[in-house]
């Protein structure tokens, strides 16, 4: 038999990359972020979920201030939209500054509550811009898709990590979360939210996960909650499985209070 890597089955790239290997590439994107983990002495996160084409106001404010003067209405209304959609780029990442903060005062060996997000622009970035300005840690769940950028410049080193995989992404988010927060998003927000609602629905989630749903107004007109309430679709204790927040003050208050109830005792108090 020969000794040499390149005879090795699990040296061959073209038997990892084939569909016969899918299964070693699953295995991968669990073994490879749990590593990770224990290697940064993580235990838990908070993770935020919303969109990746939030800009930050200095960047709305500049491109509206650099926009040329013979710029079309339906490009300068788009362009305004985006300075006022920025409030919620720069309050998620107020809001993952105070957890950091807090989260970083906790009298505990692990690392805690650490602000974790899907690792692209937008809420996104502000998420781990925020943790990062605290000093603290910031992770990022980034997928690999043709046309959104991944890997934003906030997340720390060993912790921007990649998956091919939906689903492996979406375990990762829900498998260490103690909350989670919800800011306005397209798709992929309402599929992250849909899907952690329904396993906390159906009780496939045990653990208490706070989750904060960011701008009620925004969120009531995309979603009409008292019509599925109404139409039976859904029971109104489902309303009792998150909680609207309109202000940073108010999630800030409602995450602390509902961890500690629910992760934190003895040492910390």
């Amino acid at each position: 038999m020969s000794n040499k890597k390149k005879d090795r089955f699990y040296y061959d790239s073209k038997l990892i990359g084939s569909p016969d290997g899918r299964v070693l590439r699953i295995l991968a994107e669990y073994f490879g972020p749990l590593q990770r983990f224990r290697r940064n002495k993580i235990a838990d996160t908070i993770v935020f979920f919303g969109s990746a084409r939030i800009k930050s106001q200095e960047d709305a404010q500049r491109t509206l201030k650099d926009a040329p003067k013979n710029i079309s209405k339906e490009n300068k209304a788009q362009l305004k939209r985006d300075l006022d959609m920025s409030r919620y780029y720069e309050d998620a990442r107020m809001l993952a500054n105070k957890l950091t903060k807090w989260s970083m005062r906790l009298k505990e060996k692990r690392r805690r509550f650490i602000i974790t997000s899907g690792g692209g622009p937008g809420i996104m970035e502000a998420a781990n811009r925020g943790a990062a300005e605290a000093n603290g840690l910031a992770i990022g769940l980034n997928i690999t898709l043709p046309f959104e950028q991944s890997g934003n410049k906030w997340i720390s080193k060993d912790l921007s990590l990649y998956f091919h995989y939906f689903f492996m992404r979406k375990f990762w988010f829900l498998y260490l979360a103690k909350a989670l927060v919800v800011f306005p998003g397209g798709f992929g927000t309402l599929d992250e939210l849909m899907e952690l609602l329904t396993l906390i629905q159906t009780q496939k989630i045990r653990k208490k996960v706070p989750i904060v749903i960011y701008d009620g107004a925004f969120w009531k007109k995309v979603i009409n909650f008292d019509h599925l309430i109404k139409a039976g679709t859904i029971s109104e204790e489902d309303m009792d499985l998150f909680y609207f927040a309109d202000t940073i003050d108010d999630a800030y208050n409602y995450l602390t209070k509902e961890i500690v109830k629910a992760h934190l005792q003895g040492k910390n108090f």
